[in-house]
């Protein structure tokens, strides 16, 4: 569910098993004071959250006070580096500044209680968001299909109950969709080596030997079910189609960077 918050844009999502007390949501490119490439892609100012793409430091502090205003706390950054180490943000001195510790590599994060909010940046890799049934521990995930295979969700999950985190249910953000996200036979293979059952998330490219379409969503939906997280929505974006919402690295190359979030109010 899209709706407007100020001069921003946010996607609310539709997850039916995340508590009242938990809040979840993913911003979208326009509303912001970001310059082309990281715009909103109709003239406009973009709200570009990454301060690692090329965007100005000043437009990237900008926006993330705009996005500020719709959170309880200061969003606890991650340096991505497309791994599968989960940070705790109760470990974090100032989650607020947390990006700027030396510690700071991780491609997910943790929040027991209220008091923190977890943030995943992405452009076309999958978000996903984690919610225990009492809304008790919360878990964002970044998921590449590097990331994926080497078991960021599974991670996640287990982080999340040895926080005391219950039955945990999962939101898939906007990432690249199946009908436009060409890999080559070496994922397909380091995919299979783990699961056979990976298989039916790909299918091979028409005219483009050695070449297959891969559905990322697919894979998480198979990761998650391996450690026991049934209760999964969302899915269905294509940041790569979907220019008017979403900025894309596969489509445009230079951009921005949008942001999942969640915490417990």
């Amino acid at each position: 569910m899209m709706l407007a918050s100020g001069s921003l844009q946010v996607l609310r999502p539709e997850w039916p098993d995340l508590p009242a007390r938990a809040h979840a949501l993913t911003t979208l490119r326009g509303g912001g004071v970001s310059a082309a490439p990281y715009g909103d892609g109709a003239g406009g100012g973009g709200l570009n959250l990454g301060d690692h793409v090329g965007d100005a430091i000043e437009s990237v502090r900008r926006n993330r006070a705009l996005l500020q205003a719709l959170l309880p706390a200061a969003p606890a950054w991650l340096a991505q580096v497309h791994g599968t180490t989960v940070h705790d943000t109760a470990d974090a001195a100032d989650p607020a500044n947390f990006a700027d510790q030396a510690d700071s590599c991780a491609d997910a994060s943790i929040a027991v209680g209220a008091g923190a909010v977890c943030a995943i940046l992405t452009a076309d890799c999958l978000p996903v968001l984690f919610c225990d049934r009492s809304g008790g521990v919360v878990g964002a995930a970044h998921a590449g299909w590097r990331g994926l295979l080497n078991g960021v969700l599974e991670n996640t999950v287990r982080a999340m109950q040895a926080a005391g985190a219950g039955e945990i249910s999962a939101w898939l953000g906007p990432a690249i969709g199946p009908e436009q996200f060409e890999v080559g036979p070496e994922v397909r293979a380091a995919y299979l080596a783990r699961d056979a059952r990976h298989a039916a998330a790909f299918r091979p490219v028409n005219g483009k030997p050695e070449k297959y379409m891969a559905d990322i969503y697919r894979l998480a939906r198979l990761a998650l079910a391996g450690c026991g997280v049934g209760r999964v929505s969302g899915g269905g974006f294509c940041t790569v189609s979907d220019a008017a919402r979403f900025y894309s690295y596969r489509r445009d190359g230079v951009t921005g960077r949008f942001a999942s979030l969640i915490w417990i109010a």
